[in-house]
């Protein structure tokens, strides 16, 4: 824990860059909560569900290109602020949700909200390798991992408290006060002068000029679709996390329920799921780096051990009778999402030049969300229709866990073998 406060006591840049994030991110999950009760209440539909994460995910998808070429074309920390600015004023159009009822309002909200997400998450990436060292980007990610988790689990809890005390609408205006926040923030942070860039081609040739960066080097390219294969995974969660909160384990079955006088048993539950989730995802990155260690093979073996274990999480919360055993599945299953976001995002900082930096972690998301999308829109009709239901559709998405497991299992077992070859020891290494 030493070499994460001497981080940020020692680098100005990034400690104002996670101060940022730290504030976003409690607003985002109180967000989240939020939303979730309020489309339940509009729609108690699988699919509703499923649109309410489609609408917060597919916009990532197709802004992201653009987003990358933005973010290496023009000034990263201009972009985050316009970018957190303009969050906060989408956020306060849906206290008019809650007033009118208009379930589409809530829709086209959200996807103004993650169209401008996509703008801000390539140039936070790639912004966090200009301000840290080399040697420190373990640590940075780590601590971003970690601070991406705590504030899941912090602001699940005070978000399902705020919402269900004071209602959704505090929780969205609290949210955007979050976002005014991290653009201050943002604001303070002082970039080097990067290297003069070649002549633009124009966004959509400068963004295909990025992919065959990546086309031409095959490794780095499956490296920057790790997250998405996983998501293919993780994202029918999502969906499958609400509906096992409220049909399954809703709080109001246990006794504590009573003595604490919760009504709404759903949004506790989906609360202490959250909590749990965060724990996961923040603890995981930790105990695997401290286990394995920072060296890139290293990192693979940690980003394939995270797929296991995805993969056996989901297969728990299909098969836990209790929450407590639910609970547990949840825990496995973050912390290998946890290890492959946090190993994956060092690996593509340390190779990649700065010049092509946003555009590969642009596409990176874009294929994120994209698969993530896919997921969360076949979990929610799946366990909608009557021959499958809430657990065989976890079932089926940890064999595909399981299935995409062995894949990387074989990819490590390749990279342990070309590892010794002096060419890619020097594609590991050199900064280009």
């Amino acid at each position: 824990m030493h070499e994460y406060i001497w981080l940020l006591r020692h680098n100005k840049d990034y400690r104002f860059l996670w101060l940022g994030n730290v504030v976003s991110q409690l607003g985002d999950w109180f967000n989240l909560i939020a939303a979730a009760e309020l489309i339940t209440e509009l729609s108690s539909s699988g699919v509703a569900i499923s649109y309410l994460f489609l609408a917060r995910f597919l916009p990532l998808f197709l802004f992201s290109p653009l987003a990358g070429v933005l973010a290496d074309r023009y000034d990263r920390r201009t972009l985050m602020v316009i970018s957190d600015v303009l969050r906060a004023v989408v956020v306060i159009g849906f206290l008019v949700v809650g007033v009118t009822g208009q379930i589409w309002l809530f829709y086209l909200l959200t996807v103004a909200q993650f169209a401008l997400s996509a703008l801000f998450t390539p140039a936070r990436s790639a912004v966090v390798a200009m301000v840290v060292d080399r040697k420190e980007l373990v640590t940075a990610n780590a601590l971003d991992s970690f601070t991406w988790s705590t504030m899941l689990a912090l602001g699940a809890l005070l978000g399902g408290v705020v919402a269900a005390v004071f209602g959704a609408e505090t929780a969205f205006v609290l949210d955007a006060l979050t976002f005014l926040l991290s653009a201050w923030f943002i604001s303070r942070v002082v970039l080097k002068k990067r290297a003069a860039e070649a002549e633009s081609q124009g966004g959509w040739l400068d963004f295909m000029d990025g992919f065959r960066y990546l086309w031409a080097r095959p490794y780095l390219l499956i490296l920057s679709l790790i997250k998405a294969t996983g998501s293919l995974v993780w994202g029918a969660v999502n969906v499958l996390e609400i509906s096992f909160a409220d049909l399954v384990f809703p709080f109001t079955k246990f006794p504590l329920a009573a003595a604490l006088r919760i009504e709404d048993g759903g949004t506790a539950s989906l609360g202490i799921i959250y909590v749990v989730s965060g724990l996961g995802t923040g603890l995981g990155p930790l105990f695997m780096r401290r286990a394995l260690g920072s060296k890139p093979p290293r990192l693979i073996l940690g980003a394939t051990i995270g797929m296991v274990l995805v993969s056996v999480g989901i297969w728990g919360l299909a098969a836990a009778p209790t929450f407590g055993l639910f609970l547990l599945a949840t825990f496995v299953r973050t912390v290998g999402s946890g290890t492959i976001w946090v190993f994956s995002a060092v690996l593509l900082q340390i190779v990649v030049p700065d010049r092509y930096r946003g555009r590969v972690f642009a596409f990176e998301f874009a294929m994120l969300t994209l698969t993530q999308s896919v997921s969360i829109l076949l979990a929610g009709v799946l366990q909608d229709s009557p021959q499958w239901g809430i657990q065989p559709t976890a079932l089926a998405f940890s064999g595909v866990g399981a299935l995409f497991s062995l894949v990387w299992i074989t990819f490590y077992s390749w990279s342990r073998r070309n590892s010794t070859n002096e060419r890619v020891q020097a594609f590991w290494y050199a900064s280009d």
